[in-house]
């Protein structure tokens, strides 16, 4: 499990950091889109989680935290991480070099993941109790497995971006139970629930811009075609589900299923 230790910064540091958040705002549109994705974790140039504390801006796309963690709001999303197998990454590569005969800005993801919450704010002292309540409710969830082998397009809320995603196709039922635990814990803390009628999925590539017209039709049924094909499918799309993780901020907390 990660510990939930301060990340110390000397203040030479901090004030660095401001100048440079302070140099970058002009462009800050794209940045203050950023919180509101519904599949935030993982985004290209997202630090990994080791290499999180180094907190260099050119390794996550130029955003800068501009101020002391204390006063800080931490963007959370929980989410199950899916741990990628060389014959995953061959299909991801397939797939990804297919779709980009249709939109050539495609860029495959680098980690992948099935959200259970959209990525909401946190104070930074509600980070604790947030874990710790998450934590007793999800202690009684028993390890599942889920299908995910639907090829599916989707566009972030403002439609700047655009997904090409595995949706579940089975296991949607455990989902669902688990996302009503998560949502009990945001609504404790007044956060934003989850989607409705959430549509279950596993990020595989994204663009900037609302390309969904020119990935749908076509494009997906040709996708969906290489994913049914794809020898080791069946195996590696059935996906029996560990753990639940929490990322906020930096810090990474895990939650085994049992």
């Amino acid at each position: 499990a990660m510990s939930a230790a301060l990340v110390g910064y000397s203040s030479s540091e901090e004030e660095q950091e401001q100048e440079q958040e302070g140099g970058s705002r002009g462009g800050g549109a794209q940045g203050a889109g950023r919180p509101r994705l519904p599949v935030p974790a993982g985004l290209p140039g997202d630090p990994d989680p080791e290499e999180a504390v180094s907190d260099d801006s050119s390794r996550h796309g130029g955003r800068v935290r501009g101020f002391p963690h204390e006063r800080g709001n931490w963007a959370t999303h929980v989410y199950l991480p899916y741990t990628a197998q060389e014959e995953f990454l061959e299909l991801l590569e397939l797939l990804v070099s297919h779709a980009r005969t249709f939109v050539p800005s495609l860029a495959a993801m680098e980690e992948f993941h099935l959200s259970l919450s959209q990525c909401v704010v946190l104070r930074y002292h509600w980070i604790e109790p947030f874990v710790r309540s998450l934590r007793e409710r999800l202690a009684a969830f028993h390890r599942f497995f889920c299908v995910a082998d639907q090829v599916k397009v989707y566009t972030n809320q403002n439609k700047t971006r655009t997904f090409i995603g595995l949706e579940v196709s089975a296991g949607h039922f455990q989902l669902l139970e688990l996302v009503s635990e998560v949502d009990g814990v945001l609504e404790e803390f007044d956060l934003p629930t989850f989607y409705k009628d959430p549509s279950f999925h596993i990020s595989l590539a994204w663009c900037v811009g609302d390309l969904a017209g020119r990935l749908e039709g076509q494009c997906l049924r040709e996708l969906q075609d290489i994913v049914d094909g794809f020898e080791e499918s069946a195996f590696l799309l059935r996906i029996q589900w560990e753990q639940i993780r929490c990322k906020s901020g930096n810090k990474y907390f895990s939650f085994p299923l049992r």
